[in-house]
């Protein structure tokens, strides 16, 4: 098994987990190195064994590498990833191979990940969506399994990232919110110039208007105040989007796109949010765009 990002692979289950030998160590040294190595070995799973929830160290310590075997650990432990999804892929005589197998995971393993942990704001920093997939000879065994994880490039993750039971408005404002996003950064066109793709740019107008409907739609059933404030600024920003979306030029374009671009800012949801006991601070990423 393998990982890639936002990625499994396999060869063969295998490994092996060196302990210290005495050397100039003190005894005590030795011996907490060798409980350390055995603890480590106990805790050896076959990376097809990974089920949703299940915190682990790949032991390459690498995000794109082969895997036979990894380190199941405590989630109140350090580690590199947690599992948060998985699904098959619809059986096929051949092996599709993996740039097919990466479009497959690159779709669904979100949508797992959406799932396990709702809230992306509540994510810690440099969470990522990533996955173990099958490999050719993996395949030639039956596995057809993808495992979705979330995992950090550097650094560790602290804690299980699965989200508390959450009531019917927070989903509701979380589903219809990342919808919005998602056909905003999904939908980017190719041009860096609204002048070089117009067409492509009234696309995407018209993609985060069908998402901002439905998700103000879903809104006006949340009787909460803040929310109604979001709510209206949103159906104005629709109107915006909109009105981008049947341009007939640049010019006209450019003046509904600035508003309706400002419409959609991530701080502007801070207080609606803090009403529905959602996480408040935006992602660096996203404060970062709007800042610009």
């Amino acid at each position: 098994m393998s990982l890639g990002a936002t990625s499994r692979s396999l060869r063969g289950i295998s490994v092996a987990v060196a302990l210290l030998a005495v050397g100039a160590a003190g005894c005590a040294d030795v011996v907490d190195s060798a409980k350390d190595g055995a603890k480590k070995v106990a805790r050896q799973r076959s990376v097809f064994s990974l089920a949703p929830g299940d915190c682990y160290n790949p032991n390459s310590g690498a995000t794109e590498t082969e895997e036979f075997a990894i380190e199941i650990v405590p989630c109140a432990e350090p580690h590199e990833g947690q599992v948060v999804g998985e699904f098959e892929i619809d059986d096929k005589k051949a092996f599709p191979g993996d740039d097919a197998v990466a479009v497959i995971a690159d779709e669904r393993c979100p949508v797992e990940a959406q799932k396990f942990a709702p809230d992306t704001w509540a994510l810690p920093a440099g969470a990522d969506v990533f996955y173990y997939h099958p490999t050719k000879e993996s395949w030639a065994t039956g596995d057809r399994a993808v495992s979705c994880a979330y995992t950090k490039e550097s650094g560790k993750l602290s804690g299980s990232l699965k989200s508390d039971a959450m009531n019917p408005d927070q989903l509701a404002y979380l589903k219809g919110s990342t919808a919005v996003y998602d056909a905003l950064w999904a939908n980017q066109p190719e041009g860096d110039q609204i002048e070089d793709d117009l067409p492509g740019y009234k696309l995407q107008a018209k993609a985060v208007a069908t998402a901002l409907d439905a998700h103000v739609q879903a809104l006006g059933d949340i009787e909460q105040p803040e929310t109604g404030k979001l709510r209206a600024q949103l159906e104005k920003a629709a109107g915006e989007w909109k009105k981008a979306a049947s341009a007939g030029d640049t010019d006209t374009f450019y003046l509904a796109y600035d508003a309706a671009f400002t419409g959609i800012d991530p701080n502007k949801s801070v207080a609606a949010r803090k009403e529905l006991k959602l996480a408040t601070t935006v992602p660096a990423a996203e404060a970062e765009v709007w800042a610009g």
